[in-house]
């Protein structure tokens, strides 16, 4: 039996959405039927609503959600009616990555979730099974990571489902099933940085932010948030940052050997995707430094290394992807960090009715606000 909910669809790849009634399929085995509370707004789901990363119109995005299950398919254990969940990507579950706890890098889902590049229409991680545009209308393209949660209702993987505690606050925690996992996990996973080492993080938005609280809990010794905003810096400095360095001078490299002489840090993580930063992070490293980007440019981009430098003082630079995190694992962590009060994730968080979405599309793609959530209590449906 289809069910009618609301739903923000990328109606054309120019970057636009809008909000419409759409029809979700019946529940497969492997899905859970949950209400959507809360949404993080990512600059995954806007690149590929401006088809940047692959996409199709007719698209439902979304994939920092919380909210209530509703109901569960057939083959579904670890969740019940009722039950408050955080939404992350899908994994497949059986194959060697799953399970030796790296789902992010899924031998099936890894393309799916993240927009493969062997990916046609309808767009990679989708369904054109679970939505529909009318009773019967044409397919909605659906299940982005698993979850398209850009909607009042989702038919998520099961999979993606992260069980949390009755009284956790869904709007806060809603941005930890991508960005900040993303952020954090680069640094506690990915690069493991050490007690006592450097680590700089070239783009303090919302995935730098969880990146220099990260390098915190690890009780790095120096942490160098490098941006281009003055006020971004003073906020990553407030949550743990011990250097601010304005990313458009011209020798933010020499800056970063001067507070880290003589060559550079430990480690690094890029979160802007741009290829002249990566160069520049990757020249900032010392020696046996190591680093990572986590941002997403689209595929076909390449970042220039100069080779002797990289093998003369033995660089290492890494892929990330969701931060090598095991959601049902890494999440309650970092909950319990916020609890502790040493990820203060509040600090950045805007939130927005589902219906002011545009004003947080805008806010967003122009750098208004650092991590924006959609609030969908006021769709009754």
């Amino acid at each position: 039996m289809s069910r009618a909910t609301t739903a923000l669809v990328v109606p054309e790849l120019n970057g636009s959405f809008e909000l419409k009634q759409v029809y979700l399929d019946t529940i497969q085995p492997d899905e859970v039927l949950v209400e959507i509370h809360a949404t993080g707004v990512c600059h995954t789901d806007l690149a590929c609503a401006a088809g940047h990363l692959p996409c199709a119109p007719g698209a439902v995005l979304g994939h920092e959600g919380a909210g209530i299950v509703l109901e569960i398919g057939s083959g579904v254990t670890s969740v019940a009616p009722g039950d408050k969940v955080l939404l992350s990507f899908s994994s497949c579950e059986t194959c060697d990555l799953c399970t030796s706890a790296h789902p992010a890098y899924c031998r099936t889902f890894n393309d799916r979730n993240f927009g493969g590049q062997r990916a046609t229409p309808p767009p990679s991680g989708t369904s054109p099974r679970a939505m529909r545009a009318s009773e019967n209308g044409e397919p909605i393209f659906s299940s982005f990571f698993g979850q398209s949660s850009f909607a009042r209702h989702a038919l998520v993987h099961r999979s993606s489902c992260v069980r949390v505690e009755p009284t956790t606050d869904l709007d806060l925690f809603a941005p930890l099933g991508c960005g900040m996992q993303t952020g954090a996990g680069a640094v506690l996973n990915s690069l493991d940085v050490k007690e006592g080492s450097s680590v700089a993080v070239f783009g303090v938005g919302s995935v730098g932010m969880a990146a220099v609280m990260a390098a915190k809990l690890r009780k790095a010794k120096v942490i160098i948030a490098v941006d281009l905003h003055q006020s971004r810096l003073d906020l990553a400095m407030r949550l743990g940052a011990t250097h601010g360095v304005i990313g458009s001078d011209k020798d933010v490299v020499e800056q970063i050997r001067k507070i880290v002489p003589p060559m550079g840090v430990d480690f690094a993580v890029d979160c802007s995707g741009v290829p002249a930063v990566i160069r520049t992070m990757i020249d900032a490293l010392g020696v046996k430094g190591r680093a990572s980007t986590v941002g997403a440019p689209g595929f076909g981009v390449c970042a220039s290394v100069d080779v002797m430098s990289h093998l003369t003082y033995g660089k290492e630079y890494v892929g990330c992807t969701e931060g090598d995190s095991n959601p049902s694992v890494f999440l309650p962590y970092l909950m319990e960090m916020h609890a502790k009060g040493q990820f203060p994730m509040e600090e950045f968080i805007t939130y927005y009715d589902v219906k002011d979405f545009a004003k947080a599309i805008e806010d967003t793609k122009k750098g208004r606000v650092i991590k924006a959530v959609l609030r969908w209590g006021s769709i009754q449906e």
